[in-house]
């Protein structure tokens, strides 16, 4: 299958009083790294990303500075990131069947991780990256501070991007939703509903979405000591 990269980046970033896509994260705009993951994959050759209205040509000169092998359009985001991803995969070329839609704020996925997503997929068939839940989660009554249940935690894993389909399936599902009024709070959700069968991928490293400073921290932590890995393994 022939698929492209979608990434959705078009929050606002309210606790870091900028787009959290662009904040500085260990010397590079925090979607670069993704984009780099991305263009340096060679079975890749489309990328489509969706953003706020005003930043449209900045982060069309971010994926030719860091992912320039790829054939890129850049389009305007929704008022929700559902509507966002949406509108990504009506302007996917016609020349791919497939697709994975990746969060902006998820900087440190990793290619290997990316084909173990992509080689699950099929017409019917979909995947997502994630990792298994290592707290016991309580269920709590709406509104109330009562545990309703606790869950089998062997049966929990925790949802992550990107997350892959056949795009006609992944198209069906989110026209589907759209007809119905359903908000979902992840693309293999919708998938799902549409009868789609989603495939759970393991994180074989940290693949957590940047959502407090905190997180910015940890994350250009991790960037680094991977830079300067891979700077050592080549013997620089």
């Amino acid at each position: 299958m022939i698929f492209a990269a979608i990434v959705v980046a078009a929050g606002r970033g309210l606790r870091f009083g900028q787009p959290k896509q662009l904040i500085e994260l260990a010397g590079r705009p925090m979607i670069a790294w993704s984009l780099a993951t991305f263009g340096a994959m060679p079975e890749l050759q489309d990328l489509v990303i969706a953003t706020e209205p005003e930043h449209l040509e900045r982060m069309g000169a971010l994926a030719a500075e860091y992912a320039p092998r790829l054939s890129c359009v850049v389009v305007p985001g929704g008022a929700t990131r559902q509507e966002s991803a949406r509108r990504a995969l009506e302007a996917v070329s016609a020349r791919c069947d497939a697709a994975f839609i990746h969060d902006g704020a998820r900087p440190l996925v990793l290619a290997h991780d990316v084909r173990a997503g992509m080689a699950l997929t099929e017409p019917g068939a979909g995947s997502l990256l994630a990792a298994p839940v290592v707290d016991t989660i309580k269920i709590v009554a709406p509104g109330s501070t009562s545990v309703v249940s606790t869950p089998e935690r062997t049966s929990l894993w925790a949802a992550q991007t990107p997350q892959f389909g056949a795009l006609a399936d992944l198209r069906r599902a989110h026209e589907a939703a759209r007809a119905s009024g359903f908000e979902a709070t992840d693309d293999a959700m919708l998938l799902e509903r549409a009868g789609v069968r989603v495939h759970v991928v393991a994180a074989s490293a940290p693949n957590f979405k940047v959502t407090l400073p905190a997180d910015r921290d940890l994350a250009a932590s991790i960037l680094r000591e991977r830079v300067h890995a891979s700077s050592a393994a080549a013997g620089g």
